[in-house]
């Protein structure tokens, strides 16, 4: 349930809050005293729109925020630790605030959330039945999930969704099999000509790079011997080399081996130089005896990088390996054409499979529905018939339909409100009193079965008066003997059953005018009604007529 709604610096309140009660909860108050305002504020929780023009000031950030009760709400509890929610056992905090440039934020338990995990959160804690909402009578969509609300019908409908998803993949992949093997057959002879032109290459992953580096040293050859030579005289192939000078050196140091000390250590080193020395000079000649410049090996490497470079740019990709890639895609497409007929067949199998599997789900789900529709029709005729509805003839239609995300039913709701009248669709039938009637029926139906914790109804007793009144307010105050039931109302009938009354009104100051919200004490829902009976809340046939509606909510 929701236990209390604050609001601030939103549209014409600047600040208020209500605490509300459990079971029915009554909110009255003249037209445009600011009801709607209040609802549209609640609805910012449920993920509608924020705009900045609902801004009172614009110097402060708008901010809505309600404390539900959700105290052994296990669906919600797992709701909230697949999405990684903070949550406290005993209550849930929704908050959304606007900021002055139109920017809206959204928390839960005071941890920021997406606005889509808002809406879900408040989907699952409340339901806001608003005139508007009258039209999804005549949705198949709304009707649909009526039915399967009823039925019970979320692992039915669970089960064909997943065999429908696999109906769906399945001829998807069959479509663009087909589609390829069309397209690869108007195009076999460009790409036998592609693929022939690619294999006689006979490329190799990382050849166009070796190639590259041989060419560089071709084409260098002869600074890179100059260099060899030059290194090798240095170190050895002059009278002055480097190894004949570290020989000197050593012999003139074994002289002074017994007579200063630590020459031994120094003669040792100049050694380990003069082999290290060595090693790098035999290296060296090995790279000059092994390099030579070919003409004619430059001359092929040419060939066969302009041959690599020439399928590149036909190609449009910069690597061997991007043409392997290719050429191995042109061989699969050649494969796939031979092939075509048994992996069409193949694929023509999996989709007659995963259909005859949908089917079969399908069949399921509509005995289900079928099996509840009649249940629900009766239900509905007898719970309508008391709001004026004496005439009411309800008819649930399951007819067949092609398979479809939710199965393969066509579902339509008709009605007859005369005698001797066939029942049609509800939006041709029905007048706009009786749409909120039957939406209010449907409601007080479904509302249990849903596991909502409140349900606001605002106006749904719109176009109605007298003896229909009354029985639509015992309506929503049985209701909220299971749920807490929130409802806007202008009806005296429905306002006498709350167990908590809620005034809004309007109140000026020099500078604006701004909503209030308070609380009515007896003597004050007394006088309300009588109000909301004569326009006066001092007359006394009206307050004697407010006693006896307050006296029905005693008896109730």
């Amino acid at each position: 349930m929701i236990r209390s709604l604050q609001i601030s610096n939103y549209a014409l309140i600047d600040s208020l809050e209500l605490d509300f009660s459990t079971g029915f909860n009554i909110i009255t108050g003249e037209t445009g005293a600011g009801k709607s305002i209040m609802l549209g504020a609640l609805g910012l929780l449920l993920g509608a729109r924020a705009e900045s023009r609902v801004i009172r000031r614009s110097d402060k950030k708008s901010v809505v925020e309600a404390v539900f009760s959700v105290s052994g709400n296990r669906p919600l509890a797992q709701w909230a630790a697949r999405n990684d929610i903070e949550w406290d056992s005993d209550e849930c905090i929704l908050r959304r605030e606007i900021a002055p440039g139109g920017r809206a934020r959204a928390f839960i338990n005071d941890s920021p959330v997406t606005l889509a995990l808002l809406a879900e959160a408040g989907a699952m804690l409340i339901d806001i039945h608003s005139q508007h909402q009258n039209r999804l009578l005549g949705s198949p969509e709304f009707q649909r999930e009526i039915l399967d609300t009823l039925g019970g019908n979320n692992e039915l409908l669970a089960d064909y969704r997943e065999k429908w998803s696999t109906l769906r993949k399945a001829e998807k992949e069959l479509d663009a099999m087909r589609r390829s093997i069309e397209s690869n057959r108007d195009d076999e002879e460009f790409i036998r000509f592609r693929l022939g032109q690619l294999e006689d290459a006979r490329l190799v992953a990382g050849e166009q790079e070796e190639l590259e580096s041989e060419r560089e040293l071709q084409a260098n050859m002869t600074g890179i011997k100059q260099s060899l030579t030059d290194a090798l005289d240095v170190l050895s192939n002059s009278d002055y080399s480097a190894l004949t000078q570290i020989s000197e050196a050593g012999d003139s140091l074994s002289d002074l081996i017994d007579v200063l000390d630590g020459v031994q250590q120094l003669a040792e080193r100049l050694e380990s130089a003069r082999v290290e020395i060595q090693d790098i000079v035999e290296t060296l000649s090995d790279f000059d005896n092994n390099l030579a410049a070919d003409p004619r090996e430059l001359e092929g490497i040419e060939e066969r990088l302009a041959e690599i470079y020439s399928l590149e740019k036909r190609h449009k990709v910069d690597s061997v390996e991007a043409l392997i890639a290719i050429r191995d895609d042109l061989h699969n497409r050649l494969s796939q054409l031979e092939d075509s007929d048994v992996a069409i067949a193949d694929l023509e199998r999996a989709v007659k499979s995963a259909r005859k599997a949908a089917e079969v789900a399908a069949g399921k789900l509509t005995d289900a529905r079928v099996k509840s529709a009649g249940a629900f029709a009766s239900e509905l005729t007898e719970t309508a018939r008391p709001l004026g509805m004496s005439n009411l003839n309800c008819e649930i239609a399951v007819d067949a339909a092609p398979l479809g995300p939710d199965g393969a039913d066509s579902i339509e709701f008709r009605f007859a409100f005369n005698k001797n009248q066939m029942p049609i669709a509800v939006t041709g039938a029905a007048s706009g009193g009786e749409i909120s009637r039957l939406m209010l029926c449907i409601k007080s139906i479904v509302a249990g079965r849903l596991g909502l914790p409140a349900v606001v109804f605002d106006e749904v007793d719109t176009g109605v008066s007298g003896d229909v009144a009354g029985r639509m307010g015992e309506m929503m105050a049985c209701m909220a003997s299971e749920i807490q039931v929130v409802t806007i109302t202008h009806l005296p009938q429905v306002a006498a059953l709350g167990d908590s009354h809620f005034k809004v009104y309007k109140e000026d100051d020099a500078a604006s005018t701004h909503t209030r919200v308070r609380t009515l004490s007896e003597s004050e829902r007394r006088a309300e009604l009588a109000l909301m009976l004569s326009g006066s809340e001092a007359d006394k046939a009206a307050l004697a007529a407010a006693d006896t509606l307050l006296s029905r909510r005693l008896k109730k």
